[in-house]
């Protein structure tokens, strides 16, 4: 098949970058609307961006689980299409359908009973927790358009379709980016909703994304046949989806859970510095989601030529994107420290704000340099199927290193020694991801 012979044949430079590029450009929009999401909400007041902050490990948590069987069922396609079994692959994306079902129905029930207690694990201000309320609670009961978007989009990215994936994700993040000034502050008509108008926007522009995604498999995916009278229940091939996938869940969710033992640290400073948390890490995701978007095109290429038993092409695939990954990373480091006052004041940063802000991002920025090589490393681990080593790095570089450093530099009484936690976490990252780099070079890759 045509697609087969691109993921096996075509020079892996011009491959990788025709399928991570579109990728790259739609994460660079999502990164956008992140950041503009915050922007309008950041006019109605600190209060509102607090709240949106403390919302940001349950929303990001949700955000992994679909990313994660995403992970799981992108990395079993290609490698069944690799393996020239297409039965076996439209089984993987049927089955992979019905894990997303499950995934929302589970965090609807979050939305209806958790996000209260959740959020009073962190704060006890009133009116922030009201704000954080409002916010969370659409953003989780209405998440079925997330799960149909990241479900769909990974059957696009497996068998190469990277394109489509790029106008379904930007589709969605420009509604989203369009509908957030009508909805928050009431222009053209529509009543003024304030922080919920940001969360409507959010999941209508995540329901349309999804609704194109669907029709693109359903008419441009030849490769990958979606059939309800033909789905079969095969629980080998969900628990083989699931071991792929959940490491990299569990992996995010460890973030969530270290974003939200680094807020209860902050807000023992001050509630700004959860603000400026907050907003280093929608400003950071404008760095980190090219990484992702390069990713996304790396792991089908690598799991495609497991498959097919090709070593040479898997090597360049990892040291290209290594590569990549890095220069992008270097690049946000400089603008991080040349500029931190000009990305602080998008978000109407005060006086109080800018204090606390500037040091920070230029420390934190410091981890950028090493950052891009784990990330890489990590979703080569993935494409193997071996997500179990991603998961024990996150969980060391978070819980281990990160959040018990920052505890006890709290202790000093001085918020930028809080700040010095994340390089020292990643510097811990590049030694384990270089130990099982090399594991996988002996184990698997030099035996193909």
């Amino acid at each position: 098949m045509a697609q087969e012979n691109k993921m096996g044949t075509m020079p892996v430079g011009k491959l990788l970058f025709s399928m991570a590029l579109p990728m790259m450009a739609s994460m660079l929009v999502q990164a956008l609307y992140n950041i503009v999401d915050s922007i309008f909400v950041s006019r109605l007041s600190q209060d509102a961006l607090t709240a949106v902050s403390l919302a940001f490990p349950m929303q990001n948590l949700m955000i992994a689980v679909a990313a994660g069987i995403g992970v799981g069922m992108n990395a079993l396609l290609s490698r069944k299409l690799g393996e020239k079994k297409h039965e076996e692959a439209n089984q993987v994306a049927d089955n992979g359908i019905l894990i997303y079902i499950v995934a929302y129905l589970l965090f609807l029930l979050i939305g209806l009973f958790a996000v209260k207690p959740f959020l009073r694990g962190m704060t006890d201000i009133h009116n922030i927790l009201d704000l954080g309320y409002q916010y969370l609670t659409i953003v989780t009961c209405a998440s079925f358009g997330c799960f149909t978007q990241f479900c769909f989009e990974r059957m696009l990215q497996s068998t190469g379709k990277t394109f489509y994936a790029m106008i379904t994700q930007g589709t969605g993040a420009i509604i989203n980016m369009i509908l957030d000034p009508i909805m928050i502050f009431g222009y053209f008509g529509c009543p003024k909703m304030g922080i919920a108008g940001a969360a409507v926007a959010t999941v209508t522009g995540q329901v349309v994304a999804g609704i194109l995604a669907i029709y693109f498999n359903l008419r441009r995916n030849k490769e990958i046949h979606i059939s309800s009278k033909e789905f079969r229940l095969d629980l080998a091939l969900i628990r083989n989806i699931l071991y792929i996938g959940i490491p990299s869940v569990l992996m995010v969710a460890i973030g969530s859970l270290m974003t939200f033992g680094m807020n209860r640290i902050l807000m023992g400073f001050t509630a700004t510095a959860v603000a400026v948390f907050g907003a280093y890490f929608k400003l950071q995701s404008f760095i980190f989601m090219p990484i992702f978007g390069l990713n996304n095109g790396m792991i089908p290429i690598i799991a495609y030529n497991y498959g097919a038993a090709k070593k040479d092409r898997i090597m360049k695939t990892i040291k290209l994107s290594v590569i990549s990954a890095v220069c992008i990373m270097c690049v946000g480091f400089l603008i991080f420290q040349v500029a931190p006052a000009i990305l602080l004041g998008f978000f109407n940063a005060s006086e109080e704000m800018l204090s606390i802000g500037i040091p920070a991002l230029r420390i934190i920025s410091v981890s950028f340099i090493f950052a891009g090589y784990s990330i890489v490393s990590s979703s080569v681990f993935q494409a193997f199927g071996n997500g179990i080593w991603s998961l024990i790095i996150s969980f060391m570089r978070q819980l281990v290193v990160l959040l018990p450093v920052a505890f006890f530099m709290a202790r000093t009484g001085n918020i930028n020694m809080v700040w010095l936690s994340w390089p020292i976490a990643e510097l811990m990252s590049v030694a384990l991801c270089t130990y099982y780099l090399i594991r996988t070079n002996q184990k698997i890759i030099s035996q193909l």
